[in-house]
């Protein structure tokens, strides 16, 4: 099963896997330590750009992708709001209470949740696996067999799910895909899992021999089909990163949206 949406490849397509990975990984930790609302809110005006003009895909796709963290978003920022504890009262009826300290820590939580949605969806759609497990091994130093492992993995879950797809049609032809009952459906659990589990143990089987007779297990230097190398794209997605940051941090201090800078 394969779904192939077109899209164009950008220059955040091309820079190195491991670059990204790191650099992301950099700003979900400094997110987490940034208790200033307006910081927050200017880094994903910045990153949204980001995602929505250099991801590639068409427009409503891209929203599409954005809409389940969108819902996170507001569920997230609207439980704080009008469940939370403060001094300031806004607003109360019944159990609803908005006070100031609750809006202001609810819009700091939304944005929070919302620049990491926006992070892991840029990375997501910008990188194949391909390369970004060629990457780890060639600029990480991660050991081949693992790093192959987990690619083997990855292709191995699209024929998972074809393989549950055949199985189902073949209950379903034999009428026993609708089992009621506690009884019928640990009945139907069984009838799904014995055939998948022994496909899966015989594939495993047979791609850690394959593995082991290309000496996936041994250590020593390997070739490799595609080179990842640093570029001038790496460079410019490091600019593009620290610009940001600058810019929401002055922008934060200059013209705030908000008038708190610390929701602690």
């Amino acid at each position: 099963m394969r779904i192939n949406i077109v899209h164009r490849e950008t220059w955040l397509h091309h820079t190195n896997p491991s670059v990204k990975l790191l650099l992301l990984l950099v700003l979900f930790v400094a997110v987490v330590f940034i208790h200033n609302p307006n910081v927050l809110i200017n880094l994903t005006i910045g990153f949204f750009i980001l995602f929505i003009a250099y991801t590639g895909y068409p427009l409503k796709y891209v929203m599409l992708f954005f809409l389940p963290f969108l819902f996170i978003f507001i569920s997230t920022a609207s439980s704080m709001i009008l469940f939370g504890n403060g001094e300031t009262t806004w607003f109360r009826w019944g159990v609803i209470h908005i006070t100031e300290e609750s809006f202001y820590r609810g819009v700091h939580l939304g944005f929070r949740a919302l620049i990491f949605a926006l992070l892991g969806l840029t990375f997501a759609l910008t990188t194949r696996p391909v390369y970004l497990f060629y990457s780890l091994m060639q600029q990480l130093k991660l050991k081949p067999k693992y790093a192959y492992s987990f690619l083997a993995a990855v292709r191995l879950v699209p024929i998972m799910i074809e393989e549950f797809q055949t199985v189902h049609q073949a209950l379903k032809v034999r009428g026993v895909a609708d089992e009621r009952g506690i009884r019928g459906k640990l009945e139907l659990m069984k009838r799904y899992a014995i055939p998948l589990l022994s496909q899966s143990i015989r594939r495993a089987q047979r791609i850690a021999v394959a593995m082991e007779a290309k000496r996936f297990t041994n250590e020593r230097k390997r070739t490799f089909y595609y080179e990842m190398k640093l570029s001038k794209y790496d460079v410019l997605f490091f600019l593009y990163v620290l610009i940001v940051t600058l810019i929401a941090y002055y922008l934060a201090i200059a013209h705030p949206y908000l008038l708190i800078k610390d929701v602690r």
